[in-house]
């Protein structure tokens, strides 16, 4: 293509006159691409999903695999010592990628976010001398002005708690991007953990418990509403330690919260997650009883059976006070199933222990858990304790306890044979026609489906339980 400096370089006698209104228009630069790959919670999926809405503005498009990017972002978990390892072996690989893209004269920046960039991030430098970006979960939104200090040749480490709010300095999506993500989304309403469990380390690397405030949630929550989305899960550390005030001033609760967004107009479903069992309060239990938009699940956390580990774990409650909670709140909502968090081998465990925390798992009941070996983490309590349990012992336990709950889960799963209940229609299924809904457990349904979308709300009947879904039938 000739260029307009070539036209003015050329013999006056060559040099044609331009005609304003048929101009060649200027080239589009071809749009940054960037890949954002998501480790660890749900949160960390939400926060993946606002970097690339602050990176759209600044004409970055999304893209599926490493090697077509411009900027690779790694939004990293740092719950478990695996979790952390995983990023650094990828870090590996990337580098070898940014070196390849350099020798055809290309550029790809690789950036490292969330809870690993928090708690690592001079090290990560340190580590990785093709990172070129270190940002935590309380700065991301500076991550635009961040990139422009890489091209300047800087090497970035965004680690310092923000004291603005970066939910307000985040810009919202485009309806077409929050469509393009399905009808259900999450929305982060508390950040942060006062609690200071001996085994974690979401307190250093999130900070202390932030609520956001009630007009912002809903605010937010109404225009994901407006582009299509049917169920929310509201998010945080503690979900259910929000708090706020009304335009009265009145204080309010998560109880509270749900019962305003159940009012939004198009928000059919509700969630949260996780829960601390000592910040579940009356308020919120009976949101359960009254709120058919709020789904009979709930993910509690006790991590242990034996009161002994609990108090060695700062959970400030005995396993007898959380069966009573659990009886408190099925009492509320009978049809309500139970997730929960598990720790083995956590240092000092016993057999007896152990058998504590099986004891409790079958008084309870489980439709769904999650379960870990204990995992030593640098600058928390715990991984100063003596008596740290082998790792062989820590193993045979888990598998113990897991063989248990996937018990649990099975026997739910078979329970909702013959169930008729309400599918929210989320994703195309493997097979031509089929489509998949989660039920109000949570659990993946199969069902062939005509004369449907995406979105709608339709009534089946279980027919079948597999290992990992649930198989259903459309009634009428």
């Amino acid at each position: 293509m000739t260029e307009i400096s070539d036209i003015l370089a050329a013999p006056p006698a060559l040099q044609p006159t331009l005609d304003p209104d048929h101009a060649p228009a200027p080239e589009t630069p071809a749009p940054r691409k960037v890949f954002l790959k998501t480790y660890g919670c749900q949160m960390n999926v939400y926060d993946s999903e606002r970097m690339q809405d602050a990176l759209a503005r600044d004409g970055y498009e999304p893209c599926d695999s490493e090697a077509e990017a411009d900027l690779v972002l790694l939004n990293t978990c740092h719950i478990r010592e695996k979790a952390a390892e995983k990023v650094y072996s990828a870090l590996g690989r990337l580098r070898e990628l940014k070196k390849k893209k350099a020798a055809e004269g290309k550029v790809m920046t690789i950036g490292v976010a969330g809870c690993v960039a928090q708690a690592e991030g001079g090290e990560i430098l340190r580590r990785a001398p093709s990172v070129d970006l270190v940002i935590g979960p309380q700065t991301y939104h500076r991550l635009p002005e961040a990139l422009a200090r890489v091209k300047q040749g800087e090497r970035v480490l965004e680690t310092d708690y923000a004291l603005e709010d970066k939910f307000e300095h985040l810009p919202a999506p485009k309806p077409a991007a929050t469509r393009a993500r399905g009808v259900t989304a999450f929305l982060t309403v508390q950040e942060g953990c006062d609690k200071f469990c001996t085994f974690c380390v979401v307190p250093y690397t999130r900070g202390s418990e932030v609520s956001r405030p009630l007009s912002r949630v809903v605010g937010e929550a109404e225009r994901l509403a407006a582009s299509g989305v049917r169920e929310l899960t509201l998010l945080g550390q503690n979900v259910n330690a929000w708090h706020g005030v009304d335009d009265a001033g009145k204080e309010l609760g998560l109880g509270d919260l749900l019962r305003r967004l159940a009012e939004i107009p198009g928000i059919a479903r509700l969630r949260y997650t996780t829960s601390h069992p000592r910040d579940m309060d009356e308020t919120l239990i009976a949101a359960h009883r009254d709120l058919p938009a709020l789904m009979p699940y709930l993910h509690l956390p006790i991590q242990s059976g034996s009161d002994r580990i609990l108090k060695a774990m700062n959970r400030r409650h005995k396993a007898a006070d959380y069966v009573a909670l659990v009886q408190r709140i099925r009492a509320a909502r009978p049809d309500l199933a139970l997730s929960g968090d598990f720790i083995v081998g956590f240092p000092g465990e016993t057999e007896e222990d152990f058998q504590a925390t099986l004891d409790l798992v079958e008084a309870v009941g489980y439709a769904q858990a999650f379960s870990f070996k204990y995992s030593t983490r640098p600058g928390t309590p715990g991984a100063d304790l003596a008596d740290q349990v082998d790792e062989a012992v820590k193993a045979a336990r888990l598998e113990r306890l897991q063989a248990l709950l996937f018990s649990q889960q099975q026997d739910f799963a078979r329970g909702c044979i013959g169930r008729t209940i309400d599918l929210l229609l989320e994703k195309p299924g493997r097979m031509p026609g089929q489509l998949i809904g989660r039920s109000p457990w949570l659990q993946s349904v199969n069902v062939d489906a005509k004369g449907v979308e995406i979105g709608d709300i339709i009534r089946v009947r279980i027919t079948g339980a597999g290992p990992n879904s649930l198989f259903a039938d459309v009634l009428g």
